[in-house]
């Protein structure tokens, strides 16, 4: 059922409508090198063969799982000689992410003499997993998933025909049923095309070898068996998921963090890097609004470590929904950032003598410890004596919110400060600290 014209393609209309940038350097048989970079079944092949059949290009296909470097070189040698006679060649090169560094250096002498057209498919972000190079003198093209739409409108095509589809096996499909495989598909037209055809194949044995042959939803139901996520824990849209179970989280919306947590867990994330992930953003995004977040996160980590899945999935979810809905501070996160840069930006002094123990004589008399105020002798409990280094000194990190927990340590800072500067407090001379 692979499209062979640009008539029959279905899907991608920002590339390849009437006027849009692909379809014009086809027309006009100007395509270069160009990187198709879209999720499985969009039609990146489908689209490199039309392309090459319009351009009446020789069409040479590389599965960068399968090539060496020797296949890589004898195919360069062979689309070089082909030039000289006027014969044009398309290498399209399926999965080309998974080429390391060398085995795409091979193809750059060829693509700039012209030798060849080099057409890549990813799935993969090419700004990360294609060498600078061979992106420099590619275009690249981003393919979407299929809508469910454009899903049904391509498995009716498939019951209707005769010659490449099912036509022959006499089945029926309802719109509703369509739409439930396009739906199950996640936009992956080669995913709902197997799934048809396997529940074409259990509707003909149930209807027997007479008559037409209904595809029910209980058929599609065995078809599918599981459905099957768009995931890849080493790649683009792993971190994507990541990146949006914390911005749901840091945003207040349980309903959305369940939601990509189950996306993650589902698709078979380890649920130790989640709850690694987890822990994190109750020290980044929650804090000392609730001390308790960053405990929950905790037991959450060792009850998946200790009970595995899909029990500890639970504790998970109870983990996200809690920081979803706890109060939210990064005053924590900002200080400890300030304290960074500043750790970076200015010299390290040494630490004040009046804070150095001094259980030597010698350092005693070296003046360790002069002028150290034991906190629990003074009133309050808070000595007027300056704990930072001279050059930070006075320098405030920790900024509370009004929020949770931390509305009451900052009236806490406040009593501290009103206490530090009460009348009669004696800080130690300039020279002592």
């Amino acid at each position: 059922m692979r499209p062979r014209t640009l008539e029959e393609f279905i899907g991608q209309e920002h590339l390849v409508a009437r006027g849009k940038p692909l379809r014009a350097q086809i027309e006009r048989d100007d395509i270069g090198s160009l990187i198709f970079w879209g999720p499985p079944g969009t039609g990146k092949t489908t689209l490199a063969k039309i392309i090459a059949g319009m351009t009446k290009a020789d069409f040479i296909e590389f599965s960068a799982v399968l090539a060496g470097i020797k296949e890589i070189k004898q195919v360069m040698a062979d689309a070089e000689r082909a030039r000289q006679y006027g014969t044009r060649t398309i290498v399209f090169i399926d999965e080309i992410h998974r080429f390391n560094k060398a085995q795409q250096d091979a193809f750059l002498p060829h693509v700039e003499k012209g030798n060849i057209r080099l057409i890549g498919a990813t799935t993969e972000n090419p700004s990360f997993e294609i060498i600078a190079a061979l992106l420099s003198r590619s275009r690249v093209y981003v393919l979407n998933p299929l809508t469910e739409e454009q899903v049904v409108l391509l498995l009716k095509r498939a019951i209707c025909d005769s010659e490449r589809g099912l036509g022959a096996m006499n089945v029926d499909a309802s719109e509703d049923v369509l739409a439930k495989i396009a739906a199950y598909s996640s936009g992956d037209a080669r995913s709902a095309y197997n799934v048809l055809e396997v529940a074409a194949g259990l509707a003909r044995n149930l209807a027997g070898k007479e008559g037409r042959a209904a595809i029910t939803d209980e058929i599609v139901r065995d078809a599918l068996q599981k459905r099957i996520l768009l995931y890849d824990k080493a790649g683009e849209e792993h971190y994507n998921l990541i990146s949006a179970l914390h911005k749901s989280v840091r945003n207040s919306d349980p309903d959305a963090s369940l939601y990509w947590l189950g996306r993650m867990l589902e698709a078979g994330e380890d649920p130790l890097y989640v709850a690694r992930r987890v822990v994190r953003m109750a020290v980044e995004d929650i804090g000392l609004a609730d001390p308790n977040a960053l405990s929950l996160c905790m037991a959450a980590r060792d009850a998946v470590d200790f009970i595995g899945q899909p029990e500890g999935n639970l504790a998970l979810a109870q983990a996200v929904v809690y920081l979803a809905l706890a109060p939210k501070s990064n005053a924590l996160y900002t200080a400890y950032s300030d304290v960074q840069q500043d750790v970076e930006r200015t010299a390290a002094e040494a630490v004040p003598l009046h804070l150095r123990n001094a259980p030597t004589g010698l350092m005693k008399g070296l003046g360790y410890g002069k002028g150290y105020q034991y906190a629990h002798d003074v009133e309050g409990k808070v000595a007027d004596m300056q704990c930072l280094p001279g050059n930070l000194r006075d320098r405030i990190y920790y900024h509370p919110t009004n929020e949770g927990m931390e509305r009451e340590m900052r009236e806490r800072i406040a009593e501290i400060k009103r206490l530090r500067s009460k009348p009669g407090k004696n800080p130690p001379s300039e020279k002592e600290s």
